[in-house]
């Protein structure tokens, strides 16, 4: 009887085993599905967005052209009094502005191809094991560190200061926080800092090393991702979650 009693408990516990395996598996198959639908959404989007960037840079850069040769030809009039010191001042005012809007619009785009970049890389994410708390992994696309020192983006000021006593330049932060960005993409970034690093550089090699010394958590992403050219990048802080409602 017992011997009987042993084996059922071994056939219910090899069924319940086999089971949770079953419902482990059609989870992850649920998640990836999500996550390939997610995907295909935001590259959408993304492309949208770029194409409208992209049409507004070539307008701005015009713009500044034309401004910067306005710029040159009023120098010589000052020089033989047709105009004041004042109007040269505006025209060179006008440049500086038409040139931070092709600036930022730049940088618009850049944030793009990063944001993408991490939406990419959720479903190899997904498939990766998880990473104890210190744990550290490379491959080709990421390299991801799980820190366990509590992060927050107030603490984005001493990364700051280390970056630029460091290399005597500011941090190239492209993203902090949440972004309009990233709302349109639903999601949530509000405790991240995005780097304009490529992970294999000197100063991202540096940065990641001051991170793990510091034990903050990052994913770096490189540009080998299937379908992404651009968007190297350092996100600081735990990997953005999508939002639960838009």
């Amino acid at each position: 009887m017992f011997a009987l009693a042993l084996m059922l408990s071994g056939a219910f516990s090899a069924s319940a085993v086999g089971q949770e395996r079953a419902r482990s598996s059609a989870q992850r198959y649920s998640a990836e599905q999500e996550i390939s639908r997610v995907n295909a959404e935001v590259r959408r989007t993304i492309a949208e967005v770029k194409e409208t960037l992209e049409s507004l840079l070539e307008l701005q850069e015009q713009d500044a052209e034309r401004l910067a040769r306005q710029l040159e030809s009023r120098a010589p009039l000052l020089e033989k009094g047709y105009i004041s010191r004042l109007e040269l001042e505006e025209s060179e005012l006008a440049l500086a502005r038409a040139r931070a809007r092709v600036e930022d619009t730049r940088q618009q785009i850049s944030l793009a191809d990063m944001t993408l970049a991490e939406v990419v890389a959720r479903a190899l994410l997904l498939r990766l094991p998880p990473l104890p708390s210190g744990g550290y992994s490379e491959n080709t696309e990421l390299v991801r560190y799980n820190g366990g020192a509590r992060w927050s983006l107030a603490d984005a000021a001493k990364i700051e200061r280390f970056f630029a006593d460091r290399f005597g330049h500011f941090l190239p932060v492209s993203a902090r926080g949440q972004t309009t960005l990233h709302e349109r993409m639903n999601f949530d970034h509000r405790n991240a800092l995005d780097v304009a690093l490529h992970p294999d550089s000197p100063e991202g090699r540096e940065l990641m090393g001051y991170l793990r010394k510091a034990g903050i958590p990052f994913v770096a992403f490189r540009d080998r991702a299937a379908g992404v050219s651009t968007g190297a990048h350092i996100h600081i802080g735990r990997p953005s979650l999508r939002l639960a409602s838009p």
